[in-house]
């Protein structure tokens, strides 16, 4: 008989295993990042923000030393062409079973897009001069954007996307061939020279940015299951949809991910089979009464698809139309509101369930923390939840 894991065991292994409760926040961003498998780094902010959640006592500076001094966390391509921290001892096995995917789609899709907006007649040879260009200028050191594009004719011009639509507009090709050159692990981005909640970065080598200590790449099917592995472990049970949207493959290589990975199926609530390790079907057991905020694009929020056990009826609250996921207040284990900063560093909450008097008494609780924490800083977000477009407290 298949094991049943319910929605509030599923809620349970989250609250235990995401480092957001106060019984389980991790010591350093580094067990944070490997909590989560890895961080997201798309939104500058949400990244120290998710570290805030899950570190206590965390300052600016210790993310801000595993990023750019000690590198034990190295920002990078990835999973759905989004930018994730990625523990150091992960990134071959990341690298080979999504960043080379990436880096793939993203060279011809470039290729072709160059050639047919009329900038080059062989979008291919001039992809391949354009990247050993870049290496050739970043053999002597880090260089920011702007820099690569005066040093390097090629990088210049842009492309039109979206021609008609309101959302359209043009892109520079320099960042579309970093954004090459960052998937299949040649360059990175660097050091920042903004403000930790802006995204102002110097692009270097992979090589010496890790000072020529990356570890041998690993084949991409062992690759693919030891990632699918360390992904259960923090996001079991899930289904083979979840899987196949966050590491952003397809249904076949999940499938033989999960075999290669020794998984075994369980029934879910309202959503038939998912999948856990072997040695994780038991289940974890109730946890104590706990709230967290996170912030827009947090993996917690991120981590799967098939979405209604955590976030209820408040998908488009939460999520833009794009499929981003804002800001968001959690209740033992369910996404209840969502908030924001203010011009002046004040967390505003926007309730969207009545969690009663002892929850909501923790929210605040919480809103006052992070607002200490920020301490008059004000904070961009990109993907801001449709519910705090106009905060309310």
């Amino acid at each position: 008989m298949t094991p049943h894991l319910d929605d509030d065991e599923r809620r349970a292994r989250l609250a235990r295993r995401h480092a957001i409760t106060p019984t389980t926040r991790a010591a350093t961003v580094e067990a944070a990042a490997d909590a989560m498998v890895v961080l997201h780094g798309t939104d500058p902010a949400g990244l120290f923000l998710s570290a805030w959640a899950r570190v206590d006592g965390f300052h600016v500076k210790d993310l801000e030393r595993a990023l750019y001094e000690e590198r034990t966390l190295v920002k990078h391509m990835a999973m759905r062409r989004t930018l994730f921290a990625v523990p150091r001892d992960l990134l071959p096995v990341v690298q080979a079973a999504a960043s080379d995917r990436v880096a793939d789609t993203e060279r011809r899709r470039l290729a072709k897009e160059v050639a047919a907006a009329g900038l080059v007649d062989d979008g291919v040879r001039w992809l391949a001069d354009a990247e050993a260009a870049v290496v050739r200028e970043l053999a002597d050191g880090p260089l920011t954007t702007t820099e690569l594009r005066t040093r390097v004719p090629l990088l210049d011009g842009s492309i039109e996307y979206g021609v008609g639509k309101s959302w359209g507009g043009k892109v520079a090709v320099v960042g579309r061939v970093l954004t090459c050159l960052s998937a299949a692990g040649t360059v990175v981005r660097a050091t920042n020279q903004g403000a930790w909640g802006t995204s102002r970065p110097t692009w270097a080598l992979m090589d010496d940015w890790l000072g020529g200590g990356r570890p041998e790449p690993v084949p991409e099917a062992q690759a693919r299951a030891a990632l699918v592995a360390r992904w259960l472990r923090t996001f079991g049970p899930a289904t083979e949809v979840d899987l196949k949207w966050w590491l952003g493959s397809t249904l076949t290589a999940v499938r033989a991910s999960l075999r290669d990975a020794g998984a075994v199926a369980v029934d879910l609530d309202g959503v038939g089979t998912g999948y856990v390790l072997p040695d994780d079907v038991d289940p974890v057991g109730p946890v104590e009464p706990w709230v967290a905020l996170l912030p827009a694009l947090d993996p917690t929020t991120m981590g799967w698809f098939e979405r209604d056990w955590y976030l209820g009826p408040h998908k488009a609250q939460i999520f833009d139309s794009t499929g981003n996921g804002g800001a968001t207040i959690w209740v033992d284990g369910r996404i209840v509101g969502g908030w924001t900063v203010t011009p002046a560093g004040d967390v505003q909450l926007v309730l969207l369930d009545d969690v009663g008097r002892d929850a909501r008494a923790a929210i605040d609780a919480e809103a006052d923390r992070l607002t200490a924490w920020l301490d008059g800083t004000t904070v961009g977000v990109r993907f801001p939840a449709p519910l705090v477009r106009e905060p309310r407290r």
